[in-house]
């Protein structure tokens, strides 16, 4: 279900981020900066086809502490994002041997923190009034989440959650 993008990809991860829906929670990127990600040893661009298609962007893939930067699907509901973001998590300890997978949301995103919560990510920490966001004309608080490779480790069993 998870595939690595390629640049034909770069319209549809472009037409997530550009959705009105998105602008108050997600960052758009131009079509440069996404080849870049494309192309980087230390970053991965993933496409996710499933019941639904998503895309996400790990930064520092090839490091021990990976961040989930980027996570968008394009249609939400029915348990899609729970499905997709397990998918996430368990590439980032098992395909790229994270020993901790950090990211962070806007604390106006009520539907994404409850998919990180309930994935058995903790919030770490609070920045308060840190992201400008110009789809809501003001800053909003970033939350950031984590978690450590013992504590994917202790979830039930991978092959429970394929």
């Amino acid at each position: 279900m998870l595939r690595a993008a390629v640049p034909g990809d770069i319209p549809f991860i472009r037409s997530l981020t550009t959705r009105p829906d998105y602008a108050p929670f997600i960052g758009d990127a131009d079509e440069a900066q996404l080849q870049a990600w494309i192309d980087s040893p230390a970053d991965r661009v993933l496409i996710w086809e499933g019941p639904a298609r998503g895309f996400a962007i790990f930064r520092s893939a090839d490091q021990p502490v990976v961040e989930l930067f980027r996570i968008a699907l394009d249609r939400a509901g029915g348990g899609l994002g729970d499905a997709f973001f397990r998918a996430l998590v368990d590439f980032a300890f098992r395909d790229l041997g994270a020993a901790r997978l950090w990211l962070d949301a806007s604390a106006e995103n009520p539907r994404a923190v409850k998919i990180y919560t309930r994935a058995g990510f903790r919030q770490e920490g609070r920045l308060r009034a840190h992201w400008h966001r110009p789809a809501l004309g003001r800053a909003v608080d970033l939350l950031l989440f984590g978690m450590l490779r013992e504590e994917w480790e202790a979830l039930e069993p991978v092959r429970a959650r394929a």
